[in-house]
């Protein structure tokens, strides 16, 4: 005969077990949604965005903006100081020329400033500002920086030289001009040796000589002016010496002015 007990385990038993488990159901179902609720936090964070604050693109593209900016007022200023430069060196060493008959131009062109003809001083300024560009430029392109003497004082004493040069074409008193050329080519040589030794300034030296001497020739042979005594086609033959010693001096005064002045920014 089953006993009480016995019948209460066996109809409680059930009960327990589907108590038990709804439980573990319940409990997975939580452990579930929990789960579901916590990856997409952790898979995917979110930080707290400041609308008032700028964004990096923008802050590029101020700072690419103004860099550029920068550089194009760098790049006028050396454009003015260099033609300024060129004004001067034309109207004083033109001078020296002309007071020594080397020189000549029409009577009806010499009523300006410093008796020189009024296209010389903006011409040699304008050359001397793209030379003085250009020095920097290809010693950028070529990855050489020129880094002998400069410095300020180094200049000066090269700007010095090369009027002292074409002072000497026009007072010294030679035999014959192949002297006088032999003699102006050797100090030309010693400028660059001495205030540049660099491959390309003297590529760019002689470049400039060539050119200015086809220029001069140019302007002589259509009766522009003319050079007293020619020996070298309509010229004397020591004046692309004088043109080698002008590029040099130019090109170390772009060169000094370039310092701290910010790379040329590229374009994307």
């Amino acid at each position: 005969m089953p006993r009480l007990d016995d019948h209460f385990w066996s109809c409680s038993s059930p009960a327990s077990e589907r108590h038990k488990t709804h439980s573990r159901a319940s409990s997975g179902g939580l452990a579930a949604k929990a789960e579901e609720m916590i990856s997409p936090s952790v898979s995917r964070p979110s930080l707290p965005v400041d609308p008032r604050a700028p964004s990096v693109s923008a802050h590029s593209c101020s700072s690419s903006s103004s860099h550029t900016n920068s550089w194009h007022h760098h790049l006028v200023q050396r454009s003015l100081v260099l033609f300024s430069v060129g004004v001067v060196l034309a109207l004083v060493l033109n001078l020296l020329q002309i007071q020594r008959n080397v020189t000549l131009f029409p009577e009806e062109v010499i009523a300006t400033i410093f008796s020189s003809a009024w296209w010389v001083p903006p011409c040699c300024g304008t050359a001397a500002a793209v030379v003085g560009l250009l020095y920097p430029c290809i010693d950028s392109h070529l990855g050489e920086p020129h880094k002998f003497k400069r410095e300020w004082a180094s200049v000066m004493r090269c700007i010095a030289v090369f009027v002292g040069i074409n002072h000497a074409s026009a007072k010294l008193d030679f035999a014959n001009n192949v002297q006088l050329s032999l003699t102006l080519a050797a100090l030309s040589l010693g400028l660059w040796w001495t205030f540049d030794r660099s491959r390309s300034g003297l590529g760019l030296g002689i470049t400039v000589a060539f050119l200015a001497t086809l220029i001069t020739q140019f302007l002589v042979y259509n009766g522009v002016y003319q050079y007293t005594s020619p020996d070298f086609l309509y010229i004397r033959s020591w004046l692309p010496c004088i043109f080698f010693s002008g590029g040099v001096t130019v090109g170390n005064i772009g060169r000094q002015l370039a310092m701290g002045v910010p790379e040329k920014p590229h374009s994307d």
